[in-house]
Formats: structure tokens, C-alpha cells, sequence
């Protein structure tokens, strides 16, 4: 359990002090889940660094851009680990492309969620069985669904805790972690894509646009995908 103490120590912690703090209450029940951006990256750079008992997988939906397993590869190559992949079920995906079409999330947003919860939202519940503390890379200024969520929460659906040690980082914070740590990303990040998802459901933003206008660009959704709600 986490206390009420122990909830406002993760407050005033660093995100690696909080980390730090979490891995070693829960040495068996610590997950992170890393889609490879930028701000994962960040906590993928200090579990590894720090040798934290913490669990890190990642999402392969087979429908990311080739950057993602480069990175991948990267990542398990320089903290000299394996980062566990979950991968969605083939019997889902098959029905789904069968029955809808390849690429039926661009005709409604009801498609697009179902795609959703096939390729992510099921591998994920399936990656975070059995766990007691969900880290996530999730910042404020994200997305208006992310302003309000807190460092850490309670999960009722999932029934776990769900920590999230950069809500308050700034995207200036990121940058200056990434290179301060010398920290591998993603080199689509220089051509513009900011918040990088499956490759048919991303592109590329514009000065000026919100870091997630470039997923489910033709939609007016709150632009999630069912991992994070709040």
C-alpha cells in the first residue's frame, strides 16, 4: 500500500528520487510501459542507469514506424537488457482487418478506438497483470485529458497504482534531460514528429501546434487511445 505519507514524499521527490522510492517499496510489482518517445526514454535512462528493479516492456501494435525497433534495439544494446514486448492478439487483429478493413480506424472514431483497444489497451491489461505500481511518462501540458492528473492515483479499473514521476516536467525539462544524459531517441523527433504513435495514425506537426495534433490528425477527439483516461 501507499500511504498518504508516502503519497505527498513522491510529491516533493525528484522523478528519480520518486523512482528510486517506488522500486524499492515494490521490488516485484514495479512496471514501466515505454512507447519509445521521448519522455520514456528519459525514465527508461533512469531505471537502467540506477538499476532499478523495475519491469519495463514496451507495445508493438505492427503498426509502428521502423524507428521504434531501431530504437529498441538501441535501447537493449546500450543498458545491455531486453525490454519485454507485448504484442496484440492475432485472432483480434485478423477479425478487426477482416471484417473492417486495414485501415477502418480512418472512417470512424468508433474504428479508430476499437483498433485502439486491439493493438494497445488488451496487451497492455495483459502486460500489467499481477502488477502493483503502473510508471508512466505522462506530463501535463500534454493533452487538456492530462492537465489534472495527479503524481500518483489509484487505478481503479486496473486495480494498481499508477505513477506518473514527469506530470509536472516541463517539455524544456525532456529536452535538457535527453541531452544531459547523452539519452538515444527517436530521430523521427527531428523531422517533426513530436508525440509519435503508429505510423498510419501520425504525422508530422507545425510550429505552434499542440505536441498531439499530429495523432488521429483528422479526428476532434481528445486525441487518446483508451491507455490513459482520467
Amino acid at each position: 500500500m501507499i500511504s498518504k505519507e508516502d503519497a505527498e514524499i513522491l510529491k516533493q521527490l525528484s522523478a528519480e528520487g520518486g523512482l528510486k522510492l517506488i522500486s524499492a517499496k515494490f521490488p516485484e510489482g514495479a512496471v514501466f510501459s515505454t512507447s519509445l518517445g521521448q519522455e520514456d526514454q528519459v525514465i527508461t535512462d533512469m531505471i537502467f542507469r540506477n538499476q532499478l528493479p523495475v519491469k519495463v516492456f514496451t507495445l508493438d501494435t505492427g503498426r509502428l514506424f521502423y524507428e521504434h525497433y531501431e530504437l529498441l534495439s538501441q535501447n537493449n544494446s546500450r543498458y545491455k537488457t531486453k525490454i519485454e514486448v507485448y504484442a496484440p492478439e492475432s485472432s483480434d487483429v485478423e477479425k478487426y482487418v477482416n471484417e473492417k478493413g486495414i485501415n477502418a480506424f480512418y472512417h470512424s472514431v468508433e474504428n479508430r478506438k476499437e483498433c485502439c483497444f486491439i493493438r494497445k489497451v488488451k496487451p497492455l491489461n495483459r502486460a500489467l497483470n499481477g502488477a502493483t505500481v503502473w510508471i508512466t511518462g505522462l506530463r501535463a501540458d500534454q493533452s487538456e485529458n492530462r492537465e489534472n492528473m495527479p503524481v500518483i492515483e489509484w487505478d481503479e479499473s486496473r486495480n494498481l497504482y499508477k505513477y506518473n514521476p514527469l506530470i509536472h516536467w516541463s517539455y524544456q525539462n525532456v529536452l535538457d534531460y535527453l541531452e544531459q544524459h547523452q539519452v538515444q531517441e527517436l530521430s523521427l523527433h527531428r523531422k517533426g514528429f513530436i508525440s509519435v504513435g503508429c505510423q498510419p495514425c501520425t504525422r508530422a506537426i507545425s510550429d505552434g501546434e499542440n505536441p498531439r495534433a499530429g495523432r488521429w490528425w483528422w479526428e476532434s477527439s481528445q486525441k487518446e487511445c483508451g491507455l490513459h483516461t482520467h
